[in-house]
């Protein structure tokens, strides 16, 4: 069975005005996906190394959160990317060790 959709140009799926750009934007975006690939395994890799902390924090009778050590996280974030900076490493805390 045939798609009935029209195919796309280049320029057109990346809403540049000329095949040079279009070309370029793709071969950025290609390289996007592959960093999104990466910060994601690292993302997960943090959670793991997180939750092997945490297990240790608990086992030993301590808190599952350390807030000392978040506020440390915060501020590199912060220093390092500024105000969004924050923002995302909120997202990684929690991704980290869920909703306190």
């Amino acid at each position: 069975m045939s798609s009935t959709a029209p195919t796309r140009t280049a320029t057109e799926q990346t809403g540049a005005h000329t095949d040079e750009a279009a070309s370029l934007i793709g071969g950025a975006r290609s390289r996007i996906d592959v960093l999104d690939d990466r910060i994601i395994g690292l993302v997960q890799e943090r959670m793991a190394v997180s939750a092997v902390i945490q297990e240790a924090r608990i086992t030993s009778g301590g808190r599952r959160v350390n807030l000392s050590r978040e506020m440390d996280v915060l501020g590199h974030y912060r220093e390092a990317l500024g105000k969004p900076g924050t923002s995302l490493a909120m997202t990684l805390l929690e991704l980290c060790r869920g909703r306190v």
